[in-house]
């Protein structure tokens, strides 16, 4: 009786921890030049690009709020993510959901008391991901004690970015050959930036870094 009451108690201690964290994202577009050379109309959030990280603590709830101001339906994917009995939260376009139609806004509610890491959040609706809506998304370990194996915590956010918006690219390939087309994403971004033109990521001898 004693160890079941120590169970309930520790159970509602850790509600009690667990917190709400709300994100909202208005969804739109953004005349942009990312890669220094090229400029078109790319997809973010709150009028920015790259959108910033997604940071919670194993346990938190993430409320995630999408206002679509596209001209096409929206919808998010927590990639990675367990969705148990919660399928309806998954985000995927015309498989667990129709998508956020375009002056409407949804909430995800996204659950992470089973995992912690370093995951992302992504449209799942046509090629909107590629065109800029995408995201870390970071839970912080419950336990604080991890922190102390390293000094600090770099994340590093890789992506393709090409000149013109993938729609143009994934009409094409649907009548051309892909023999000899050239590639449609030449420049790499680290963090946003373009790889060409970043600054050094310098790194202090006998620091412990985590790299995400």
């Amino acid at each position: 009786m004693l160890a079941y009451t120590l169970l309930i108690l520790l159970a509602g201690g850790l509600q009690v921890l667990a917190a709400r964290v709300k994100v909202t994202w208005d969804v739109g577009y953004l005349n942009i030049s990312r890669d220094g050379s090229t400029t078109w109309r790319a997809i973010g959030a709150n009028g920015q690009l790259p959108i910033p990280p997604i940071y919670v603590t194993q346990g938190d709830i993430l409320e995630l709020t999408a206002i679509n101001h596209l001209d096409k339906p929206v919808s998010l994917h927590a990639h990675g993510l367990f969705q148990r009995n919660s399928a309806y939260y998954d985000g995927a376009g015309f498989t667990t959901e129709c998508g956020i139609p375009p002056g409407s806004q949804f909430t995800y509610i996204i659950e992470t008391r089973d995992q912690s890491g370093t995951y992302w959040v992504h449209s799942h609706y046509g090629t909107e991901g590629i065109d800029g809506l995408r995201t870390a998304l970071v839970i912080l370990d419950q336990d604080a004690s991890l922190l102390d194996e390293y000094d600090e915590d770099v994340l590093l956010a890789l992506e393709d970015w090409g000149q013109e918006p993938n729609d143009n690219l994934l009409e094409r390939l649907k009548t051309l050959s892909l023999v000899g087309m050239p590639p449609n994403h030449p420049s790499v971004l680290i963090n946003g930036i373009n790889a060409n033109i970043l600054q050094p990521i310098r790194f202090t001898p006998g620091r412990r870094y985590r790299l995400r």
